[in-house]
């Protein structure tokens, strides 16, 4: 009787300890678990972040290139008109010097 008592308490102890070990083990595991869902939440909220910030970039590109666009467009037409008014002095001046030239004739 003696015996089954000391077996079954060594059991038991061995049991409980085999028990605590493992409970251990888990709470580790829990812990570190706990540990790379944090890391992946702000790695997430990161990505989050950075996307937004890269979508902000894009739109203010985009503007940019729309501005870049307008002031090439209204640079163009400044020019066109530019040479539109050099042909017309040209041509003024060519009226003038053969006005000239032909009142020095006579």
């Amino acid at each position: 009787m003696k015996n089954a008592i000391v077996k079954t308490l060594t059991a038991g102890t061995a049991a409980l300890m085999l028990v605590t070990a493992t409970g251990c083990s888990n709470q580790e595991m829990l812990t570190r678990l706990d540990a790379v869902e944090a890391a992946a939440k702000s790695a997430a909220q990161d990505a989050a972040s950075a996307k937004a910030a890269a979508d902000a970039a894009a739109s203010s590109a985009s503007g940019a290139a729309n501005a870049a666009n307008s002031a090439q467009s209204t640079a163009n037409q400044a020019l066109q008109a530019a040479q539109a008014s050099q042909a017309c002095c040209d041509a003024t001046n060519e009226k003038i010097d053969r006005a000239f030239k032909r009142s020095m004739g006579k």
